[in-house]
């Protein structure tokens, strides 16, 4: 499942009448799709799906994966705050984060639950909300990821409490009379099904150690493919599998196990496009190096730049000339050496042309995959460019603008003049 463009040089020209370019498009009925994919996930007792919504918070997208009945997973306090501000009910949101909010009890009351994440976590939410309802976030001890990057499972992960360390977790949930309805671990971004199963077993076995636990929740991480060959994760294989685990463990135990998932990638990575323009080029010679320059790069999506990922690409000519094609390397538009949008698969340092139409200065370009971690991980006024206009391209074919270009003023606006 590679992405596919769906921006024509016809819905190119009336987006940018309407808010310019660079811009996020994202695409419906591409959002709809991957959402029923993720409520069709196979389970033995129950499905709760919930969308990571560190991936992608625009409060459009909440709202429509809302509607069709997706919970949230959020990474911070701010991010439970930005949910409910959206329309999203609180009883819907589930908390696992670094950072223990210092507003945890009002959250707590508003109704949110929360995955506590160390033990230290554990032992300040003890002493603040003793006797309540929690889920521990554990790491298995295994990962799965691209690049370490991607990886938040093993010894080299500080995400979730260890699981050599879970008598301890017990002597503090006793201490605090915490009341363990949930465990949660998140292994990374890999599409290996051998090694989920393998973590379903594990985390199993860390349920079997709290007899009240209702629910596992294995997290995201479920791969896809943004480029041809890149391996998208089969959820109907992978799910079978997890549930064949869950009935066994039914089984030896008489414990039916509600399961929970919180993909972000999966759901929203190839629904939307970045639309930018090619505002200049150059070369370095015979032995050198053809240049694409585009208004976007670093500033809309960091992703090539941090892990070398790969995003397809795909030139829309401007005017009707017939155009061969030729290799670039495309950049961005800060003043960066980093900012580079053609990297060597997983080696931000490396170059790797790609094979493109034949670019003029003028012409579209449309960069794929870019629904996940492009738009809310981006580098926020680098070079002071404002952030980007987001639009939804709706089912009918409409184009509704879901996010404004921020106006440049506020790029200072917090700034306090002292001098």
């Amino acid at each position: 499942m590679s992405f596919q463009n769906f921006i024509t040089r016809e819905v190119a020209d009336r987006i940018q009448e309407s808010v310019g370019a660079p811009c996020y498009v994202y695409s419906e009925a591409a959002l709809r799709q991957s959402a029923e994919k993720v409520l069709a996930f196979p389970n033995a007792y129950g499905l709760t799906a919930r969308y990571a919504m560190k991936a992608s918070p625009n409060s459009n997208i909440l709202r429509l994966f809302a509607s069709m009945g997706l919970h949230f997973d959020a990474s911070s306090g701010f991010e439970v705050r930005r949910a409910i501000a959206a329309g999203v009910a609180a009883e819907r949101i589930s908390l696992s984060t670094q950072e223990l909010p210092e507003d945890i009890a009002e959250l707590m009351e508003l109704g949110i639950s929360v995955n506590l994440c160390s033990l230290s976590q554990v032992e300040r939410y003890g002493e603040a909300l003793p006797g309540t309802k929690v889920g521990l976030r554990f790491n298995p001890g295994l990962g799965s990821g691209g690049t370490q990057r991607t990886n938040v499972g093993g010894p080299a992960s500080s995400f979730g409490i260890w699981h050599e360390q879970i008598a301890r977790a017990q002597e503090l949930v006793a201490k605090y009379d915490l009341d363990v309805f949930r465990i949660h671990s998140h292994i990374g971004s890999g599409s290996d099904p051998e090694v989920w199963i393998r973590v379903v077993g594990m985390n199993l076995d860390l349920v079997n150690q709290f007899p009240n636990v209702t629910n596992l929740n294995l997290g995201g991480g479920y791969k896809v493919g943004r480029v041809e060959g890149e391996k998208t994760t089969d959820l109907q294989v992978i799910g079978q599998k997890m549930r064949g685990e869950f009935e066994q463990f039914a089984q030896r135990t008489g414990r039916r196990i509600h399961l929970e998932v919180e993909p972000g990638t999966y759901l929203v990575a190839n629904a939307c496009a970045i639309l930018s323009k090619v505002q200049d080029m150059t070369d370095t010679g015979a032995d050198g190096y053809a240049f694409l320059k585009l208004n976007t790069g670093m500033t809309d999506n960091t992703r090539p730049s941090m892990y070398g990922a790969q995003h397809p690409m795909w030139l829309i000519p401007a005017d009707d000339s017939e155009r061969g094609e030729k290799e670039y390397v495309v950049v961005g538009h800060c003043c960066e050496s980093g900012d580079i949008l053609t990297p060597a698969p997983g080696d931000p340092e490396a170059l790797s042309p790609r094979r493109l139409t034949e670019g003029k200065i003028g012409d579209y370009m449309v960069i794929g995959g870019s629904g996940a971690y492009c738009s809310s991980m981006a580098s926020k006024n680098y070079n002071s460019f404002p952030e980007s206009a987001e639009v939804l391209l709706r089912e009918n074919g409409d184009v509704a603008v879901i996010r404004n270009i921020q106006p440049i003023e506020q790029v200072w606006a917090n700034e306090v003049p002292v001098l």
